[in-house]
């Protein structure tokens, strides 16, 4: 039997002011790099970003008899208050039995076992940008949650009391924040989104006790730095974007972090910023300490298609012509598949995952040769659609796949401002055609697809926001697809083993935990969570 919570926003109060949770929540910070079991930790679950679950109590045999246990809908904000109908985007936590589930401003403790509100925090934004919220981080006995207006607030994970808050970048000069915090060991690192606006994006890394700054590392190099030369000027780098938008991964053997780094500014008019323009649209590796930088990768070298490069860099280690090496792989939004080696981001693969014609060749380091005649134009030129975007792939260890959902097709792509200085977007991107979405399994060894789904794409959707992805032990993925299903397939072979309709598509990454002896599924679909497991 499904049990559904509608909690009003008098209910939320009430239970708020009791502050109190089933279990005590405590986090070592040296459980967030483990597999998830009975807990899911981070954003990826644990830092790999391969969104891969050893739980195989479900599994390709038993798991068309999953039933929902209960949902539990989000009422005290939406549409009958004047607002718009949140979309749960965030990856939950779940410590200790209590789940953590976040909208834009808003930031929900649930029991676990019965989907009752323990506490609720909530927010009033100063000018931030409502487009999603992806998740908090934690550390210990407390919760880190980022606002659209760019607060990172630290909250008792059992009351959800305010420790403290810290205001890390102006809305009014167009940051806002979407992303999770990223916790790893005393570090609490956070990110920017922005859009067109002419500024540079930045990674912070903060004390969890303090909220003391510990290092900012800028995604545009500063001066004197002999990235420069990928740029006209100084001006041009420190007004190039390049934002942090979503959490990175990991390696605490190398103690690097992997971030994707996003699109560059003006974002169509490539005119008035000639060269590669590093660090935009890259993969790059930072000590985690220091955040220095240690090597980068180039994903879309002097970007014009707002190819936003905010895709998670899945870490695995594999066996490479009898040798084992240390691997990093993206499926990017350009349309590019990348496997790297994680020390010295030297490539092993760089192949397209869909059709594209707009790139002549690789450089010696194995980067994409963008074709300028495939530049926007003032008359139009027509290049894909963005491949991908910012929901989670995975990567099965059992199967060794990485698995994306994907867009094939084609825009249209207008330069508006052919000045030499332009600002902002400078031009647009419309869809034309009729546009494939895909489910793909690659091999990152070789960047081929060992199988593909064809979803029936009714709505002809322009680009894909979701969904995200999880694979099991169990030999399952989990997903959806955009006619309101929820879906799972074998990892292997993308055979359909079970699906079910919702009220809305999924719109979240997918996690899944043991708790009281049983594995559970929970899945995020517009305002609602579904929980399953079996009977």
């Amino acid at each position: 039997m499904t049990r559904t919570f509608l909690l009003s926003a008098a209910a939320a109060l009430t239970l708020s002011a009791l502050g109190a949770v089933a279990a005590t929540v405590s986090l070592d910070p040296k459980d967030i790099g483990k597999p998830p079991i009975d807990s899911w930790t981070s954003f990826n679950g644990d830092y790999t970003g391969q969104r891969y679950s050893t739980l195989k109590q479900i599994n390709d045999r038993n798991v068309g008899q999953i039933t929902e246990k209960w949902s539990y809908k989000i009422v005290d904000v939406g549409a009958q208050r004047g607002a718009p109908v949140p979309v749960i985007k965030c990856t939950p936590l779940l410590v200790n039995g209590v789940l953590y589930v976040t909208i834009p401003n808003h930031l929900y403790a649930l029991d676990a076992r019965t989907a009752k509100l323990l506490w609720k925090f909530d927010w009033q934004d100063n000018g931030g940008h409502l487009v999603g919220q992806r998740g908090v981080g934690i550390w210990k006995s407390t919760v880190f949650f980022q606002t659209p207006d760019n607060w990172l607030i630290a909250l008792d994970a059992n009351t959800g009391k305010e420790l403290w808050r810290k205001n890390y970048a102006d809305p009014r000069k167009q940051y806002f924040s979407t992303s999770a915090p990223l916790i790893v060991k005393n570090h609490v690192i956070v990110g920017v989104g922005g859009d067109a606006m002419d500024m540079p994006g930045f990674l912070n890394s903060y004390d969890p006790v303090t909220g003391e700054l510990q290092w900012t590392w800028w995604s545009t190099p500063r001066k004197g730095d002999p990235a420069l030369k990928t740029w006209p000027n100084e001006h041009a780098s420190e007004h190039g974007g390049g934002m942090t938008w979503l959490p990175g991964t990991y390696d605490a053997k190398l103690n690097l972090l992997f971030w994707p780094t996003g699109n560059v500014n003006p974002v169509f008019a490539g005119q008035g910023r000639p060269g590669n323009n590093l660090w935009t649209e890259s993969v790059v590796a930072l000590d985690v300490d220091s955040g220095k930088l240690k090597w980068h990768y180039q994903v879309s070298p002097h970007d014009t298609h707002d190819f936003d490069n905010n895709t998670a860099p899945i870490i695995f280690d594999r066996t490479v012509n009898g040798k084992p090496r240390q691997l990093v792989s993206q499926a990017a939004r350009n349309g590019y598949f990348f496997t790297l080696d994680r020390t010295n981001g030297r490539y092993l693969v760089a192949k397209p995952f869909v059709p594209l014609d707009y790139v002549s060749g690789l450089s010696e380091n194995g980067e994409p040769i963008p074709i300028p005649d495939k530049d926007p134009q003032v008359a139009g030129s027509i290049n894909i659609v963005n491949a991908t975007n910012w929901p989670n792939p995975a990567y099965n260890r059992d199967a060794g796949l990485f698995y994306v959902n994907a867009v094939e097709g084609k825009s249209i792509y207008y330069l508006i401002d052919d000045s030499d200085e332009p600002s902002g977007y400078g031009g647009t991107g419309s869809g034309i055609g009729v546009n494939k979405r895909v489910l793909k399994a690659i091999d990152p060894l070789t960047g081929d697809p060992v199988w593909t789904h064809e979803y029936p794409n009714l709505n002809n959707a322009p680009t894909t926001l979701g969904p995200g992805l999880l694979t099991t032990a169990g030999n399952l993925l989990v997903t959806g697809d955009d006619q309101r299903n929820l879906i799972v397939y074998s990892a292997d072979k993308g055979k359909i083993l079970w699906h079910q309709p919702v009220s809305a598509n999924q719109s979240n990454g997918p996690i899944t935990y043991m708790m009281d002896g049983k594995q559970w599924l929970l899945i995020g679909a517009g305002d609602t969570l579904h929980a399953y497991t079996l009977p």
